[in-house]
């Protein structure tokens, strides 16, 4: 991507190496672990994965909900950042700053304010203002209730190395994608989705959430859209780059890798059929007329 001569975002909050004293741990050992794993990049909403774990706090550190990264946890103190880092935090708020651009014309198209989200960069664990406490482990993540992305960007490394999708517009697709769930939020979406899931089964609230899923994939091709028709930032195989990110989690090839076999009924966040279409047809149209994921059967 052609992308460093051009602006950053103001709305970069860098706690890297950050201490923020003892923080919430996620209980239940290396299974625990490769769930959360399993759940990076997926756009996992932060509050019903650690609901759905056991938690537990380490010795002397009572549970603590919200309040900022250095909430109740004393004095922060500044550890060292590594320098590989770098050029990823600043190639990330580039990337936010792009989606300021797109969505702010978009929501001026639909007469409306677009509401610019901030986007926290941490280390290893992070107190959120609005879902409760996280580690690295969960991967990126969207809190509506403070509209803050969540972004270790050591994660992009694990994206390469165990999601096999290199390349700085994969990295730029997760960016998107949870932006796409802002969008969601700032529309009403989201809202209106979590209250029909808790009035239905689990089986049919999966499908709900492979509907927003898919929608916040299509979101972020329409971001993609727009990047490349106003400012050219997409150098040839980057496409492909972003296609084979969205193709690398769909939920039947994680689960296939996991345990060998595929649960479509307890998909949360669609195939990767579905996800690659989704995101094309995003980036294909550029039009948020054409993302609507809740009416279209078959998906």
């Amino acid at each position: 991507m052609r992308w460093k001569d051009q602006e950053r975002s103001e709305n970069v909050e860098d706690e890297r190496g950050m201490s923020a004293g003892p923080v919430m741990a996620v209980g239940g050992g290396i299974g625990t672990l490769i769930i959360l794993i399993i759940a990076v990049l997926l756009g996992a909403d932060p509050r019903q994965l650690l609901q759905q774990l056991p938690q537990n706090p380490p010795p002397g550190a009572g549970a603590r909900a919200g309040g900022g990264a250095g909430a109740g946890g004393g004095p922060q103190e500044k550890g060292p950042v590594n320098p590989v880092e770098e050029e990823a935090a600043d190639f990330v708020s580039v990337v936010l700053k792009t989606t300021e651009d797109v969505w702010g014309e978009q929501f001026k198209l639909m007469g409306k304010t677009y509401q610019k989200p901030k986007m926290k960069l941490f280390s290893g664990q992070v107190v959120t203002e609005g879902c409760g406490n996280a580690s690295a482990a969960v991967g990126p993540f969207y809190c509506p209730a403070d509209s803050r992305v969540y972004l270790d960007v050591g994660f992009f490394e694990e994206l390469r190395r165990r999601f096999k999708a290199p390349g700085e517009f994969a990295e730029a697709y997760v960016v998107a994608h949870e932006v796409g769930h802002h969008i969601q939020n700032l529309l009403g979406i989201s809202d209106k989705i979590d209250a029909m899931r808790r009035r239905v089964s689990k089986e049919e609230g999966n499908a709900l959430s492979v509907r927003l899923e898919l929608q916040a994939d299509f979101l972020a091709g329409v971001w993609a859209h727009h990047v490349q028709k106003t400012k050219h930032l997409l150098e040839p195989g980057d496409l492909e780059s972003g296609l084979k990110a969205a193709q690398a989690i769909g939920d039947d090839k994680i689960q296939m890798q996991a345990q060998g076999y595929v649960r479509p009924d307890s998909f949360t966040h669609g195939s990767s059929e579905q996800r690659v279409r989704w995101f094309r047809k995003g980036f294909d149209t550029g039009d948020i007329n054409q993302g609507d994921t809740f009416n279209t059967n078959p998906l």
